[in-house]
């Protein structure tokens, strides 16, 4: 993972790397989360659905890292300007990490439910909606990575588009359940799973947002979003 900063003091440089590294074992195991998850809902795989389930307290033990390593080095080095950015801004992105986990978890628990989604020929929405939640996760953690404004940017316009997808899933099931009855039960399940990607994709645009803090050290707001677009536009057309 890029680092953060660059000091003089090489234990400064050495704390703000273990922040890093644990961010990035974090960002590794939530993403392989969200891909079991949906491998498992699609198959039923149990064994599948169960992995996933243990692999969340990875994550919760890592984000305790996080703020611990985060308190201490404020207390030690009394970080100012991009160090505390950096800082701040690496504990709320471990709290969108661990949530991302809790979501994945989630959708791994509801294929242990019996009958839930048993016999149910899986939505085609729901494994598009994965996909591009699972995109655009690797994207925010991309930027993450390489500290990567513009990455970062893509990342947040994206989220309209997962939207736009479980709104037009959530009618497509809804209609599902009036017509059959008998499907209500197992609609509930992917309309639950639908949900939960959704919300990871939240997460993945809050991470966006605190990267490009984190470097340009200003939000990240519509306008500046629409500004910095149109310029990359003119640019390539340059």
């Amino acid at each position: 993972m890029s680092e953060l900063t660059s000091h003089i003091v090489s234990g400064y440089d050495d704390d703000l790397n273990m922040i890093s590294s644990f961010l990035a074992e974090m960002g590794g195991i939530v993403e392989s989360m969200v891909t079991d998850a949906m491998k498992a809902i699609k198959t039923g795989n149990h064994d599948l659905a169960n992995s996933v389930i243990k692999r969340d307290a990875s994550v919760n033990a890592l984000q305790n890292k996080v703020d611990e390593s985060a308190v201490r080095l404020v207390a030690l080095r009394h970080p100012m300007a991009a160090d505390l950015r950096a800082v701040i801004g690496s504990i709320k992105i471990a709290t969108d990490l661990e949530r991302v986990g809790d979501l994945a978890e989630g959708i791994a628990r509801r294929v242990l439910i019996p009958h839930d989604i048993d016999q149910l020929p899986l939505s085609k929405g729901v494994p598009r909606m994965g996909k591009l939640v699972k995109t655009q996760l690797k994207d925010s953690l991309d930027g993450l990575l390489q500290l990567d404004p513009i990455k970062s940017l893509n990342v947040w316009l994206a989220d309209e588009e997962v939207d736009e997808m479980y709104n037009s899933l959530f009618r497509e099931l809804l209609t599902y359940m009036m017509e059959d009855p008998r499907t209500i039960s197992s609609n509930a399940g992917l309309l639950f799973a639908a949900k939960n990607l959704e919300r990871i994709g939240d997460h993945a645009t809050n991470i966006a947002e605190s990267v490009y803090f984190i470097v340009e050290g200003t939000p990240l707001t519509r306008e500046i979003a629409i500004s910095r677009t149109e310029g990359n536009a003119s640019g390539e057309s340059a």
